[in-house]
């Protein structure tokens, strides 16, 4: 051996043969703790390598971009300058949403090619990412960008199949190994690579803007490639919220020549309690254009369409009326929750500025604001895209604090700079925004912090119509769909079965699972805009449930993962000033958890605790609450039947 090397230095070699032959220029970053080495390989082509403690993870990655005119930057390329930088300081998020505080510490290297263009590579002790710059005169076409994730070994991931790019992004995480996808299958974000015995690997993307969201197909090998929606050329509506692409260009976006291009995000958690604490998507995300955002009121909202409006023990007929909103509004002034929610049927459809009879929305209004509560209203995207200005300030009018819009189903370059226009809109009328039928969030929220929160996550309204919501499914988001950003999953069940016992009744729902599960769901799922998904009459009826739920937050100053496996169970405490919470939720396994207090400092804690009841494996809405006293040397032994959950509120 040359004893010249240094054995840094032999470990780097070792990594350049792993990843390929000697290439004409080669680039090294390290993440700050020097735990992640990106190899970037410039030779006909750009390649990079990723290896954690010097075990490869990704192999020879080719990045490129295709231009309308057939340039490929990327191929036959010349490396002509070369910048490294580093950033330490703290984040502090409008709202906030695992915390108050976000530590953004990373090296990044910047490299410039003689085509025009440059890629940046910014590495976290716990993510990689890397994006395209290009400085090219007036406008340019992109047919295609080449993503691609070449694993060392033939992984399982958990893969959210999408059938179709008109998608809602509400999918299942089967476990399927790499080798088995198929070409012609892809998937949506975020995909969660499983590597037995070492990290798991989040893909994903952030600071989506003027451009069309990625996908991933498979290789029939260890491997994932990029695919994007193309630009859409002809449309075909076929109801007020039902708008296909029929036809579509051979390129994914007409863009300005000189701009960022999204981050390929690729999250590296070492402990499955990583993936609950991660917030790389809004570090990588764009700094607020809000001058303004005081106005911008996280909170809990009572909804009325999984109910379907079942409320009964009063002296008038239930329905989409005055009379029942004005119940609804009691319900939330009564618990302290800052909103309803007015959804579909609210306003003749195809028409927002056409109210449905029996709604008298001037009356409404008043009386909200009388009792303290703020009114969100739900709007399909088509109908408002057609009368967005009359329809925005009609609500402006009314006094409306939000909108939630539904069905968009896409994410080509179009729909991805109508979620930007929405939110631009909404802001300057001081509106919240609440996007459901959407994609996952990918940076959108912390340039526009009043896009509050989203769907794309298969969620609880699915009890109205399938099985699939199953305490397994519901572990597993956590670690899936979780990571990106905030889900309106829309928890809150008060009728509660065991798996034996379920059934879908689509206006009568249930959950599957107990109700501590449901509860637990408030501190282990994060929607800084957080439903109450059951008839407020239910909840009159659960005065225990209903201490609990009017008091625990929808944002919080601190998260700490405690133990957790994905797709098994997760335990997470979180902090709101000095009151602390914990949840645990398991899979349709019953499981005893042990939690470590010792993060909750000086000081002595009243705990109230709502635990899974004894028969609660035989009837899911069987539980039990108990007070006690405790300080940071304690453990607590937690027992959670099948489907179950755990929660906590210690005050000091």
């Amino acid at each position: 051996m040359n004893t010249k090397y240094s054995l840094a230095a032999l470990a780097v070699l070792v990594l350049l043969g792993l990843c390929g032959q000697a290439a004409a220029e080669t680039v090294h970053v390290k993440s700050p703790n020097q735990a992640i080495t990106v190899t970037v390989n410039i030779n006909e082509s750009i390649q990079y390598c990723v290896a954690l403690n010097e075990s490869l993870l990704l192999k020879d990655c080719e990045i490129a971009m295709t231009l309308g005119d057939g340039t490929v930057l990327g191929r036959g390329a010349k490396l002509i300058h070369q910048k490294t930088t580093s950033q330490n300081t703290v984040l502090t998020p409008v709202v906030r949403v695992k915390s108050a505080e976000i530590h953004d510490q990373y090296q990044q290297t910047t490299l410039v090619f003689d085509q025009g263009f440059s890629l940046t590579f910014r590495l976290y002790d716990d993510a990689v990412a890397y994006r395209f710059d290009t400085a090219l005169e007036g406008s340019m076409l992109v047919k295609h960008e080449t993503v691609a994730y070449n694993f060392a070994g033939d992984h399982s991931l958990y893969f959210p199949r999408e059938d179709s790019l008109q998608t809602h992004c509400e999918r299942l995480y089967p476990v399927v190994k790499l080798s088995d996808i198929p070409t012609d299958q892809f998937c949506s974000l975020p995909a969660l690579i499983d590597i037995q015995n070492g990290p798991k690997l989040l893909l994903t993307e952030a600071d989506l803007n003027d451009y069309a969201g990625l996908y991933l197909h498979g290789t029939a090998g260890p491997g994932l490639g990029g695919l994007f929606p193309a630009v859409a050329v002809k449309e075909k509506q076929t109801s007020d919220r039902d708008v296909a692409v029929s036809e579509r260009a051979d390129y994914i976006a007409r863009t300005a020549g000189k701009r960022s291009f999204p981050w390929r995000v690729c999250v590296i958690a070492q402990k499955d309690t990583d993936l609950l604490e991660n917030q790389t998507v809004y570090k990588l995300s764009p700094p607020c254009k809000l001058k303004d955002t005081a106005w911008i009121k996280p909170g809990k909202v009572a909804w009325d369409w999984w109910n379907a409006c079942n409320i009964y023990g009063v002296d008038f007929k239930a329905g989409v009326n005055t009379e029942t909103y004005k119940y609804y509004i009691d319900f939330a002034a009564k618990y302290g929750l800052e909103y309803i929610i007015l959804d579909e049927g609210w306003y003749k459809l195809g028409n927002l500025l056409d109210v449905a009879p029996g709604m008298d929305m001037e009356a409404l209004f008043a009386y909200a604001k009388k009792k303290k509560v703020g009114i969100i209203l739900w709007v399909v995207w088509k109908t408002l895209d057609d009368q967005l200005a009359p329809a925005l300030d009609q609500f402006e009018a009314w006094g409306a604090k939000g909108i939630k819009v539904d069905f968009m189903q896409r994410d080509d370059q179009w729909m991805v700079n109508y979620y930007e226009r929405v939110a631009a809109e909404t802001a300057k009328r001081h509106m919240m925004v609440d996007f459901h039928g959407s994609y996952s969030p990918k940076g959108l929220r912390r340039a526009y912090p009043n896009v509050i929160s989203r769907e794309g996550v298969k969620g609880l309204e699915n009890c109205k119509w399938s099985e699939d919501i199953t305490p397994e499914h519901c572990v597993t988001l956590p670690f899936t769909r979780m990571v990106a950003g905030p889900m309106d999953f829309t928890p809150g069940a008060m009728i509660n079965a065991q798996a034996k016992n379920y059934n879908a009744v689509f206006d009568r729902p249930m959950s599957m699972g107990t109700r501590c599960q449901q509860l637990a769901m408030y501190v282990i799922y994060e929607s800084p805009l957080q439903m109450l998904s059951d008839t407020p009459t239910h909840y009159y009826q659960q005065p225990e449930c209903m201490e609990f739920l009017s008091k625990v937050p929808s944002v919080w100053d601190d998260t700490v993962a405690l133990d957790a496996k994905v797709a098994d169970y997760a335990l997470v405490a979180r902090r709101s000033g000095s009151t602390w919470y914990i949840g645990a939720m398991t899979d349709g396994t019953a499981r005893k958890l042990t939690v470590d207090l010792s993060f909750l400092g000086k000081g002595r804690f009243k705990a109230d605790i709502f635990q899974d009841g004894l028969n609660a494996d035989r009837y899911g809405e069987d539980f039990k609450r108990v007070k006690q006293r405790v300080t940071a040397k304690d453990t607590l032994t937690i027992e959670l039947a099948p489907g179950g959950g755990w929660v906590a509120r210690l005050t000091r």
